[in-house]
């Protein structure tokens, strides 16, 4: 069982920045392929970032290229979601997950909610226009 804590979600204008963190209790956390998801109210959980357990590879939402980027550090057992140039759309509650990483994974394992077996309990982001 894997416990995950985010961290750092808030009010911010548009154009302003964010750095989301998530705290995971597992001594193996270095096995474990990371992923950022959003839901917006009224909308279906959709996929915003995720990295592989070396953090050798990533993958974004075409909505959040270039804005947002990924990052892990193993020996703090955190993944981290920094969020820059911030839009009204992008408000939303931020969920950390993590997947046991295996090496035949696909893009689909990794950018899908079906993929991940974790969830935190998420955090809130509000941007205002």
């Amino acid at each position: 069982q894997v416990q995950l804590v985010e961290s750092g979600g808030g009010w911010v204008q548009a154009g302003g920045s964010l750095r989301l963190s998530c705290a995971a209790s597992t001594r193996t956390f270095s096995r474990y392929g990371m992923g950022w998801f959003r839901q917006a109210p009224g909308k279906d959980r959709e996929f915003v970032a995720s990295i592989s357990w070396t953090g050798g590879v990533t993958y974004y939402a075409d909505s959040v290229k270039g804005r947002f980027t990924i990052s892990r550090d193993n020996a703090k057992n955190t993944v981290f979601l920094q969020m820059n140039s911030l839009r009204p759309e992008d408000t939303a509650v931020y969920y950390c997950a993590a997947r046991p990483q295996l090496t035949t994974d696909t893009i689909k394992d990794l950018t899908t909610t079906g993929g991940y077996d974790y969830w935190g309990q998420g955090t809130q982001v509000t941007v205002s226009s």
